[in-house]
């Protein structure tokens, strides 16, 4: 420290070192306050208007004649969506598969202007020195060593934020990892400051405070470098371990280094939030799962059934407990000890299966019930749709080629199922839903869309027209839910309209690529001799003459889909309220929002009568 610096400096760099960081808190509190009115505000705001949808039906074909009239009472739904178009739908792209909204773009450089102010602002010594380094290297430290509560907090899967916000917690992980990265830059600042700062500062590597706060950075920069993407994405299971005892060692390094500074305040909490969230995790482990704790032996036991349906898809099917409900678009944690690395590995997979009692109902009246009959079921059969837990597992390395190798086998393995999780799409109050997915993207469409054909059939949804769009890359892929979207046309109620529109994009020779579906036979008699490529082939050839395309409203065309011109289309025919949701690959996600900018859903279609579009994307990907 200089010699010049006063005790009058002294006084105004602690007090300044306690309050920053305070007045940052408050700041971020006051975002979430306000974020979560609104999100909460459009959800009540949903509710009513379902209710006030039956009594305008005459007000609504009214509008509809005089769609081009302007009208100002629709100011501010115009606003509205403008304000949809431009914070969720105008992105920046960064290469091919790295996509950031105007949302998250204001929120990462708001942040980091919060920040670097609360860093720097009043940095003037009292002999007039600006930017005085004695003043700001502490700080920087103190306001990162602040920030760790609520990046540990949205970090996990049960969390305040996810409460006050109404935000899923998979969609708060970018902020989480945003601040992280944020922190982790400041803590780089805050250690080059005290090194130039202390002359004295190589002398000091003998004490234990600086060695365990060089540890915990030494931890944290190994751990923010495997969260990148492209190596997240590629070893999930090193990134999972690193992040682990990374986080571990840091937090702890970080306590006993900000203890001298009486800054520990801020860490410990993380600890907290953590162990929380470890503690829900684990009650609902033993509540869904109690038969492997003791509670209850036999039928109990959630075995699952494994079945390679492609190359690159392993789907997996269990019993569902009786007191586990789900709702369409939520995901679970499956822990498979048999087949990962260490036993307490949780991977995150959409439940593809639907929790329904009257789709049950309607579709198994016919069934014995018998677990023997349960068991040896038809593939393709509708019901594991709506009476089991179904997973659709994109098969990548490490812990998914493991469970394809099982697959192939049509081996079981034991599973523990955390869940569930995130939130379910309130589809409830639109006129028109328009769900698009590709390839195993339908883990999530396919329980939304039985979900709206059920809530129609039942009076509890306003929905007219439901529209499925589907991108696979092989014929055979349909098998995989033929008989769920026939049973689901059949039950459809006359008011709403149904549309199937799937794409094949693969060529003939790709058609080895979907797995041809075995019947009951061959499940009981494994050597059953399999189908030649030859059959494969002619059985791909005759498929589009199957019972599902015979179906009105339902239709397969080969190619890619123009989902420019479909959205286009749709939002020309629609009224009311329409709802887009999407999950795919980056490619969908994009020309999706895309088709949905300017002018389709800007303030001059608002205004001359179009319809108010909402558009949901979901993440896609492996875990």
């Amino acid at each position: 420290m200089s010699s010049d610096f006063s005790d009058a400096d002294i006084t105004a760099l602690v007090h300044e070192n306690d309050t920053y960081p305070e007045q940052v808190w408050y700041t971020i509190a006051a975002f979430l306050f306000v974020v979560g009115c609104f999100q909460w505000g459009s959800l009540i705001h949903s509710k009513f208007a379902r209710r006030r949808h039956h009594e305008s039906d005459e007000e609504t074909a009214t509008t509809n004649a005089i769609q081009y009239k302007v009208s100002l009472r629709r100011i501010p739904l115009a606003i509205i969506n403008f304000y949809r178009v431009v914070a969720f739908r105008w992105t920046l792209e960064i290469g091919q598969s790295y996509t950031l909204n105007m949302a998250e773009v204001f929120v990462t450089v708001a942040y980091i202007v919060l920040m670097l102010i609360y860093c720097f602002i009043n940095t003037t010594s009292v002999e007039g020195q600006k930017l005085d380094i004695v003043y700001w290297s502490n700080r920087v430290g103190m306001l990162a060593s602040s920030q760790f509560p609520i990046i540990t907090a949205l970090g996990t899967k049960n969390n305040l934020v996810s409460l006050v916000t109404g935000i899923s917690y998979d969609s708060l992980n970018y902020i989480h990892r945003m601040m992280a990265r944020t922190c982790f830059m400041l803590l780089w600042v805050h250690a080059a400051g005290e090194v130039v700062c202390f002359p004295s500062f190589r002398e000091t590597l003998n004490e234990d405070w600086l060695r365990v706060g060089i540890t915990a950075m030494v931890a944290f920069s190994i751990l923010i470098i495997v969260s990148l993407r492209p190596i997240r994405t590629e070893v999930y299971e090193i990134f999972f371990y690193t992040h682990f005892l990374g986080a571990l060692i840091f937090l702890v390094g970080g306590y006993y280094h900000t203890k001298g500074a009486f800054g520990s305040y801020w860490i410990w909490p993380s600890f907290v939030f953590w162990a929380l969230d470890r503690f829900i995790r684990v009650v609902r482990l033993v509540v869904f799962n109690h038969s492997y704790f003791g509670f209850k032996s036999g039928s109990g036991t959630m075995d699952a059934v494994t079945e390679l349906l492609s190359e690159d898809v392993v789907r997996l099917r269990l019993r569902r407990p009786p007191h586990f409900h789900w709702s369409a678009g939520q995901t679970a944690y499956l822990i498979m000890p048999s087949v990962s690395t260490l036993p307490f590995e949780a991977h995150p997979f959409t439940i593809a299966s639907f929790d329904s009692s009257l789709l049950s109902t309607v579709t198994t009246e016919d069934q014995s019930g018998s677990d023997e009959n349960h068991e040896t079921q038809d593939l393709g059969s509708s019901a594991p749709f709506w009476k089991e837990l179904v997973f659709l597992v994109n098969v990548h390395g490490g812990f998914t080629k493991k469970l394809k190798e099982v697959a192939a086998r049509k081996g079981k393995v034991k599973v523990f199922v955390d869940g569930p999780y995130g939130p379910s799409p309130d589809l409830g109050s639109y006129d028109t839903s328009v769900l698009v997915a590709g390839g195993s993207g339908i883990s999530y469409t396919l329980p939304v869309f039985l979900s709206v054909i059920e809530r129609v059939r039942k009076g509890k949804s306003n929905c007219k027209r439901v529209v499925f769009i589907w991108s696979i890359r092989g014929a055979g892929y349909v098998r995989w839910i033929e008989e769920a979207l026939i049973k689901a046309v059949q039950l459809a109620p006359p008011s709403l309209t149904v549309s199937i529109r799937i794409f094949n994009t693969g060529s003939p020779s790709m058609v080895e690529n979907a797995l041809p579906m075995e019947e009951d036979s061959s499940l009981s008699n494994p050597t059953e001799k399999k189908d030649t490529p030859e059959q494969v082939v002619t059985r791909e050839g005759s498929f589009t003459s199957s019972s599902l395309f015979s179906l009105r409203g339902v239709k397969m065309e080969s190619g890619r889909s123009d989902l420019d011109a479909l959205l286009k289309e749709e939002v020309s025919v629609a009224s009311g309220s329409m709802s887009v949701s999407v999950c795919g690959s980056q490619g969908i996600a994009r020309a999706v929002r895309h088709a949905l900018r300017f002018p389709v859903s800007g303030p001059s279609s608002i205004l001359s009568g179009g319809p108010s579009v909402t558009l949901h994307v979901e993440s896609f990907g492996y875990a």
